[in-house]
């Protein structure tokens, strides 16, 4: 074989790329056109039929003083509170939170008063890693 005429053996990537590029330009710009709702004109009604889903917060501090939102509250009443937030509000849901310092005990009897009185939706408040 002639050096001249020596074929090359690689591959040339560079208009299979400017190929996926464009099919990704393509896809960016018409998915956000694929989804549109539907345009309709409700109905007005003086009543809404929806509630809105009301949420508490149950706050453990490093003393193990409870706080329901703002106020505090003894841990042996907790459970009448709950209740009567339970007859007003039968959808309401907790979010709970914690210092890090309180006993694990601490957390799971009040988790468990939580669940006693019959409120299913219970979430724990967390910091997320890296934040001070």
């Amino acid at each position: 074989m002639d050096r001249r005429h020596r074929l090359i053996a690689e591959i040339n990537i560079i208009p299979l790329v400017d190929v996926v590029l464009v099919l990704l330009i393509i896809f960016m710009v018409t998915a956000p056109m694929l989804y549109q709702g539907i345009d309709i004109k409700l109905p007005a009604a003086t009543t809404n039929t929806i509630r809105p889903e009301e949420r508490k917060i149950i706050t453990i501090g490093e003393t193990r003083k409870i706080y329901l939102d703002d106020s505090e509250v003894l841990l042996s009443d907790l459970s009448k509170t709950l209740e009567a937030l339970k007859a007003d509000t039968p959808q309401i849901s907790i979010y709970l939170r914690a210092d890090r310092d309180v006993p694990y005990g601490t957390v799971v009897s009040v988790m468990d008063i939580i669940k006693q009185v019959g409120i299913d939706k219970l979430g724990m408040v967390t910091e997320p890693t890296g934040l001070k």
